[in-house]
């Protein structure tokens, strides 16, 4: 932005019709965006202290989850401004442990170039190295996802769904004194109260009728069936039911990519539930642009942004293949 207010033009590293691909700092680029300029955005962020992307400037490392929280805050608060008033922001998140990544407590994640582990987890182990000043001690679960949801709800955000996306088939974690992970968290977030929501674009077929006692005052409270004029329910609603707050969703390789990507099933249903049609979606965070190829498919225009120009390449690559498929989409 200028001395005078006007934003600066911003640098496209690539751009046709439907894509815009911009070169350089997260926030720095959506400072360039014009206001409500987007009508919805699907993210994955770095995650915190899991992976080196070997690029200065890169988000993730910072030294404490404060710090990286802060860091997010600052993101979305930009994003936030360029959102339609009826926009919303989907924002996938995974977790990760204290302690988990040497003698420093935080450590130095692993390079891109490594075997990226499903859930994006670096190897675990016993670690009794010192921990750095605003850390938990060693072995904690952090809750880095709910963290940085509390942050933009203090923000001006609002929380509508916490997501839970389970991964069936999740690579098994080598730890002996937990639980293996098997999910990441996804929250939906509106700029206003009232905003576009399509659900009709992500109903479910119904489930066979149950039988078991109390089974019909169930089915009546629920609003997934149709609703007579006199308050009364007649049935299952033809066009199928709410998909719920669990989706079940394999994860997906992409054997160009040196590091994780979500399955482009997580951003087809999202832009299907929360872009208009014709609008416009973006990710911040865009890597190698299944955002954007998801976009493309349901015939929205994207704006993808990310610090390393190698992974744009990976991107435009991707587009010029047109629409990669690795089975049945959302």
């Amino acid at each position: 932005m200028t001395a005078q207010g006007e934003r600066t033009a911003p640098r496209s590293y690539y751009s046709d019709d439907i894509v815009t691909l911009l070169l350089g700092d997260s926030l720095a680029q959506l400072r360039t965006l014009g206001d409500e300029s987007i009508n919805c955005i699907v993210t994955s962020p770095p995650y915190f202290g899991l992976r080196n992307y070997e690029a200065d400037g890169q988000y993730g490392l910072e030294q404490t989850p404060a710090e990286y929280v802060e860091t997010m805050q600052s993101v979305f608060s930009e994003a936030r401004r360029v959102l339609t008033n009826d926009g919303t922001l989907w924002l996938n998140l995974g977790d990760s442990y204290s302690g988990s990544w040497g003698n420093q407590g935080r450590g130095e994640p692993r390079p891109m170039k490594q075997q990226v582990h499903d859930g994006r987890y670096p190897n675990k182990g016993t670690h009794t190295g010192s921990i750095r000043p605003g850390q938990p001690p060693a072995k904690n679960l952090l809750g880095m996802p709910w963290r940085t949801a509390f942050a933009l709800q203090d923000d001006g955000w609002i929380l509508r769904n916490e997501i839970v996306w389970h991964k069936p088939n999740a690579m098994p974690e080598s730890v002996q004194d937990r639980l293996s992970s098997r999910h990441e968290h996804l929250f939906m977030f509106s700029k206003q109260p009232q905003y576009w929501f399509d659900l009709d674009s992500v109903r479910e077929p119904h489930k066979a009728p149950s039988r078991k006692a109390g089974a019909r005052a169930f089915r009546a409270r629920d609003l997934n069936h149709q609703r007579t004029a006199t308050g009364s329910y007649e049935g299952p609603d033809s066009r199928g039911r709410n998909p719920g707050d669990v989706w079940e969703i394999a994860t997906r390789p992409y054997p160009e990519a040196h590091f994780a990507t979500f399955p482009i099933d997580l951003p087809l249903r999202c832009i299907k539930a929360g872009c208009r049609p014709g609008g416009t979606v973006l990710d911040p965070f865009s890597g190698s642009g299944t955002t954007g190829d998801a976009a493309r498919r349901l015939g929205r225009k994207y704006v993808g942004i990310d610090l390393n120009a190698s992974y744009h390449d990976l991107a435009v690559q991707r587009f010029a293949q047109g629409v990669l498929d690795f089975g049945p989409a959302a």
